[in-house]
């Protein structure tokens, strides 16, 4: 049955998912955030939906000292906070998989130890050394990892499989990146490695290709005879929070745009892929970033902007500013928040200017894909600027709502010829009734299938670090703007907006 707009919503269906063959899942950093979190709260979702074989095993490994009935607890917090439904019994079922271990990173028993561990749960269940690595770790460490891994003989996959789960940042710039992807292919085969942007798993990107390439109604539009601009955003009204030491190395920049934002904008801009698969769909996601060339230092100061916030109120209540958040440097010149213009030079999308900005601290929690159509021959309606019509806009919501708003122009009730703007708007939920999986439960199922189709590899790594490298570079030697430049809670700088109006053009109001 197909879903009907604007239908009552029902109850939410959890998704049938897929069974993943035994495997063991080591994650490294296991003693921080994102494991408790994120990814026991995910395994504990597929353990449920039945995808985990009873040969599964999780071993965290991290800095702290913690029993495995520390390790089980804090995860189970960590589930509880994420508002997933936990049932004693389910939960005891569960915890009886999950073990820690203790050990330093930099040094090579810890992962003898592992190997050890891993060959025991194997034998006592009897099942085919399939592993998982995943570095919730420092990027700084992931070198060593690798290197231990190898050491150990636990990237071997003469029986089984080994497959490893890298968190961005990818490097932190062109020379970096090159290093890392080296380092990592002297050890594992690019088939086992799994680079991991959180963003991909999530609904409304991965229907993007679906929306674009399986309806005859928006693809014959979708180029540059059609499209006027495109806007892409990903506002949060968070600060920095714990992450100051992280973020005062890495800034907006580096830690959204280099990864998250070029991969919508890859998806957005991408020709059609020959079939749904890893080679496919990745390989026309790199060719649009082939097609991006870097900007020259002139450029850079006329297409780019960057921002930091000052305190404000966000959601009613009073924020700091950046420099006021601990653990940042009271003339922190980091930004928070970057807009950008940026051109591909192909047959699609010539002259068609793709518009990027994020930033903390702003008025809405909003991530989403705005594709603005060019104006009609306006003869036929428009005989005063106040009949003027607004241009067709196709708006992808990623988050934190998941769906599809489409505005076209239409005959105002009366018996004047008088036109307005109206909203068609598609959701998730309420169109299907079946409840979106997190994205780290999509993500982590597709590596235990082997599916890489949502990752990012070796060489996109690289061409998107070419793009942004000539940018970092650039805003290292210029004095930075006079921050703090935007107050918490608003739109952003204003000099972000001078950006899209030198162009004739200006941004979607955040939640508009």
């Amino acid at each position: 049955m197909s879903p009907i707009v604007g239908a009552t919503p029902q109850p939410m269906a959890e998704p049938k998912l897929p069974k993943a063959d035994p495997c063991s899942i080591v994650i490294f950093g296991a003693s921080g955030d994102l494991t408790k979190r994120k990814l026991v709260p995910a395994l504990y979702t597929l353990y449920q939906a039945g995808s985990l074989s009873n040969g599964f095993h999780v071993l965290g490994v991290g800095q702290d000292q913690m029993t495995d009935d520390q390790f089980r607890g804090s995860m189970r917090q960590g589930v509880a906070e994420s508002e997933q439904q936990v049932s004693d019994e389910q939960w005891a079922d569960f915890e009886r998989f999950l073990f820690y271990t203790q050990g330093e990173l930099t040094k090579q028993p810890i992962y003898d130890t592992i190997g050890k561990r891993l060959a025991a749960f194997e034998k006592e269940k009897g099942t085919k050394p399939n592993h998982l690595f995943y570095f919730s770790t420092p990027p700084s460490l992931a070198p060593s990892i690798v290197q231990g891994l190898g050491a150990a003989g636990l990237a071997n996959e003469e029986s089984g499989w080994a497959r490893i789960i890298v968190e961005k940042p990818f490097g932190r710039d062109l020379e970096s990146a090159t290093k890392l992807n080296v380092e990592i292919s002297k050890i594992f085969d690019e088939k086992q490695v799994y680079r991991i942007d959180h963003y991909l798993g999530k609904e409304t990107v991965q229907n993007l290709l679906v929306f674009r390439f399986g309806n005859s109604l928006f693809e014959p539009v979708w180029n540059r005879n059609y499209v006027d601009y495109v806007e892409i955003t990903a506002a949060e009204t968070l600060g920095v929070g714990s992450r100051a030491g992280y973020y005062e190395e890495s800034g907006a920049l580096r830690d959204m745009v280099a990864n998250h934002m070029l991969q919508l904008l890859t998806l957005t801009a991408m020709e059609p892929p020959v079939a749904f698969d890893e080679a496919a769909v990745r390989g026309q996601k790199v060719q649009v970033l082939r097609s991006i060339h870097p900007m020259s230092v002139e450029q850079i100061g006329e297409r780019t902007v960057r921002g930091q916030y000052a305190a404000g109120a966000v959601d009613g209540e009073q924020a700091p500013g950046y420099r006021e958040e601990k653990g940042v440097r009271k003339d922190s010149a980091t930004e928070t928040y970057v807009a950008l213009r940026l051109d591909i030079c192909n047959w699609r999308w010539a002259d068609v200017p793709f518009y990027l900005r994020t930033g903390k601290r702003m008025a809405k929690p909003v991530t989403e894909i705005a594709v603005h159509f060019k104006r009609t021959p306006q003869a036929l309606f428009s005989r005063t600027p106040r009949d003027r019509m607004e241009p067709n806009v196709i708006v992808l919501k990623i988050q934190p709502e998941e769906g599809i708003a489409v505005t076209f122009g239409a005959k105002q009730p009366g018996p004047e010829m008088r036109t307005g703007t109206v909203h068609m708007d598609f959701s998730y939920q309420t169109g299907f009734g079946v409840k979106s999986p997190e994205a780290y439960v999509t993500l982590l199922l597709d590596v235990m299938l082997g599916d890489a189709t949502l990752f990012i590899r070796a060489d996109m790594v690289q061409e998107q670090w070419r793009i942004i490298t000539p940018i970092e570079e650039a805003w290292a030697k210029q004095t930075a703007p006079s921050f703090p430049n935007y107050a918490a809670g608003g739109q952003g700088p204003e000099a972000a907006n001078e950006l899209m109006a030198r162009d004739g053009r200006q941004w979607r109001p955040l939640g508009g």
